[in-house]
């Protein structure tokens, strides 16, 4: 069983995408008919409605912190980010076309917060997002097993789906574009944009909070870092404020040289949609966790 669960940036629940989807005892019945299913996540708005990620539920457990309301915990490492967002609407027609009513509109249940979905119209909409043909060069000749130039996915087989959902070479890859492509490919911390002569980007996309902790493929928790720059990041040693602050620990032994190094500014560039922002709590979990005082 599919479903979908509606999300919005400002939203009054305890949401964490990647974790965790926050939802009311009224929605209980639907939500545990999805359980050990995948989900897609659904983002409203009077401009800009699309489908924007899926997901695993792993199970459907009562808030200990919230009475009448439940948690849908997301199975660790199976949160991505759509290549490209799906509109609700394309070409005029409805994505999700079990929403239409006989008039060809959409019925009440497209403003249900949670609901199932049919196979069919799950899988319409993740082709959509994941069918992306505009891929990155890896940045060594090491990568070619994985080469992203002039790719596309075909899903004529549920099988073929399924190992996108979870093979890590796929997820690799689209992680490393969609990072990359936030920013511009220029390294975050220092400003620079170097391409190789075979026309690669030298810079890598670095996960902020990594797989190995449950960190997700997702774009905001990512950051597009220069290859010292990400060792330095990796051990502690460089960190981000939320405001996007560069923070440099005291155990670095050439200070003057990385101050020269980062960005005047002091702070690391942003990407240039607001929603591709590194989250607060990756940040956080990383100043905790990793960096260095």
């Amino acid at each position: 069983m599919f479903g979908v669960f509606m999300h919005k940036e400002d939203s009054i629940y305890d949401d964490l995408p990647h974790e965790r989807y926050q939802f009311p005892k009224q929605y209980l019945r639907r939500a545990k008919e999805f359980e050990g299913g995948w989900v897609l996540y659904y983002q409203p708005g009077s401009k800009a409605r699309v489908y924007f990620a899926y997901a695993k539920v792993e199970k459907i457990i009562p808030d200990p912190t919230a009475p009448d309301m439940y948690l849908a915990l997301i199975a660790p490492n199976s949160y991505e980010d759509f290549d490209r967002p799906v509109p609700f609407k394309l070409g005029g027609e409805l994505m999700e076309k079990s929403l239409a009513n006989a008039e060809g509109n959409f019925a009440g249940r497209a403003v249900w917060a949670v609901r199932p979905i049919p196979a069919d119209d799950f899988n319409r909409i993740f082709d959509c997002g994941m069918a992306e043909t505009d891929f990155l060069l890896p940045r060594t000749d090491e990568e070619a097993d994985v080469a992203e130039d002039q790719v596309q996915f075909e899903f004529d087989q549920e099988r073929q789906r399924e190992s996108i959902m979870i093979n890590k070479a796929f997820r690799d890859r689209r992680f490393r574009r969609k990072v990359l492509r936030a920013y511009d490919e220029r390294c975050a911390f220092t400003g620079l944009k170097l391409i190789n002569g075979g026309g690669r980007a030298e810079v890598q996309a670095a996960h902020i909070k990594p797989v190995a902790a449950n960190g997700p493929d997702s774009v905001r928790n990512g950051i597009a870092l220069s290859g010292t720059l990400h060792w330095m990041f990796d051990r502690g040693l460089l960190s981000l404020q939320d405001d996007l602050e560069i923070m440099v620990s005291r155990h670095i032994n050439d200070r003057n040289s990385i101050d020269n190094l980062i960005r005047k500014s002091g702070y690391a560039a942003k990407p240039e949609h607001p929603g591709h922002e590194p989250h607060p709590a990756f940040l956080e979990w990383h100043r905790d966790e990793v960096f260095k005082v």
